[in-house]
């Protein structure tokens, strides 16, 4: 008889934290987050440190003409918050203007 071989399985509870996981491999991050209501905020994770993110949120206040906000977190790092859905118009952005790859970039949301 043949002997069977059982699949190796994977326990996603076991340690490793996802967030880490992600960061090791360079993606940037544009996240949406309900807020009440209609009223949403769009967040900027994991830019890469050669890129001043004061000076970058700065720009995107200037031209989506919306307010927004620098968090520094302990587990994610810096994260820009914009108000409103600015997804688009940042993928847009660090697409042209900034040179950074496409595929560098993780757009989630509904």
């Amino acid at each position: 008889m043949s002997e069977i071989q059982n699949f190796q399985t994977f326990d996603p509870f076991a340690g490793g934290d996802p967030i880490d996981a992600t960061e090791k491999e360079g993606y940037i991050h544009i996240r949406i987050q309900q807020r009440n209501g209609r009223k949403t905020l769009t967040t900027v994770q994991g830019l890469p440190a050669q890129y001043d993110q004061k000076r970058m949120l700065k720009i995107f206040k200037k031209d989506f003409a919306c307010n927004g906000t620098l968090v520094d977190d302990e587990e994610l790092g810096s994260v820009i918050q914009l108000q409103g859905d600015q997804r688009a118009k940042i993928l847009g952005i660090l697409t042209t203007e900034a040179g950074i790859d496409r595929k560098q970039i993780k757009v989630h949301g509904f």
